[in-house]
């Protein structure tokens, strides 16, 4: 089924279509699930319904025909005030949340929402990639997060609930986003024109583990030969780190001198092994059939488990600007001892 054009997450609409029926909607969320399942596009769409002017919000069946929703679609309702983290930072910037220094709680998302609806309706604000938000702007959130404005709304975007500071996840209700049917993801990519061909389509869903943006990215030759490499090289017995290292650094090398390119292709690296070692870990607990790529790892259950924990610690490494060459070489050395010695020692650790 789908909502408004949204697959997969018709246990979310209900719950928001219940708590709206009983007048008890609550004024901050933490969207969680996997990059690419359609967050960001049901908070727009969650919005546009609270807004629409013909139809009332307990139904959440937004007419789309009203000034208010075609604001919304265009991304120009006064009321809607959506932050991100640029391309080119590392993190949230504080100044997006109580603006410059000069202007310090006179600009920034915390200061309009504290605003009167411009519509007379709701105020509501939606923070993507908050993976991101680092301490000093974290903090600058919770005296809106503990005393929410009249009226308003305000939705945080992130992967996980473990990405966030305890005092954010304490003051927000959480709603899981389950990765998408493999079916669904393939209707998508036909659905928005991005492919044409359903084979081709079905086959990166395939792949993508229930994610729209992974499934896009796979139907581009490159990234499809490079992770057929990258798996191959990890099936390795035994494992060669500085041939791992120079596949990957190749490949991230190949996206020229922007940093935001070439963090991304870092990421589809760490990506791909995680997805493998996941599926190590199901062939070790007895819930996948072992393959010749399974055989290189004496221990799939134990050794997949703890392959997911070093490249989850590439990518928290990766997000936080360290040099790449540095966290590759520290990548592979540690999954070859991992392979070879049944250990690793973890960055944090």
């Amino acid at each position: 089924m789908t909502w408004q054009g949204i697959r997969g997450h018709d246990a979310v609409v209900e719950r928001f279509r219940t708590a709206l029926g009983l007048h008890r909607l609550a004024s901050t969320f933490l969207f969680v699930g996997p990059p690419g399942t359609g967050k960001r596009t049901f908070a727009l769409k969650l919005a546009q319904a609270l807004l629409c002017e013909r139809v009332s919000e307990e139904q959440l069946a937004p007419c789309g025909e009203c000034p208010a929703c075609k604001q919304c679609l265009a991304g120009t309702h006064p009321d809607i005030d959506y932050v991100a983290k640029p391309e080119d930072k590392s993190s949230i910037p504080i100044e997006l949340l109580i603006g410059s220094d000069e202007k310090r709680m006179r600009e920034g998302l915390c200061f309009r929402i504290s605003l009167k609806p411009f519509s007379g309706k709701r105020k509501i604000a939606i923070i993507d990639d908050a993976d991101y938000l680092f301490n000093e702007a974290a903090n600058c959130l919770l005296k809106t997060l503990e005393e929410p404005p009249p009226r308003s709304v305000l939705i945080l975007l992130g992967t996980s609930e473990q990405r966030q500071l305890p005092t954010i996840r304490s003051r927000c209700q959480v709603v899981r986003f389950q990765p998408l049917d493999t079916n669904d993801v393939a209707e998508i990519l036909v659905e928005q024109q991005l492919t044409a061909d359903r084979n081709a389509a079905h086959q990166a869903a395939a792949l993508a583990e229930g994610s729209v943006s992974a499934a896009v990215r796979l139907l581009e030759s490159e990234l499809s030969e490079f992770r057929a490499e990258l798996l191959q090289s990890l099936a390795q017995s035994p494992l060669q780190p500085a041939v791992l290292m120079k596949l990957v650094q190749t490949y991230v090398d190949a996206a020229g001198k922007e940093s935001a390119a070439k963090k991304l292709r870092l990421r589809d690296a760490f990506g791909f092994s995680s997805s493998y070692f996941r599926q190590l870990m199901l062939i070790g607990s007895g819930l996948a059939q072992p393959t010749a790529a399974s055989r290189a790892w004496l221990d799939p259950a134990e050794m997949g488990s703890r392959g997911v924990e070093l490249c989850l610690e590439a990518t928290s490494a990766a997000d936080s600007n360290a040099a790449v060459l540095n966290v590759l070489e520290w990548w592979a050395d540690e999954l070859a001892t991992l392979q070879r010695t049944g250990t690793a020692t973890l960055l944090s650790h």
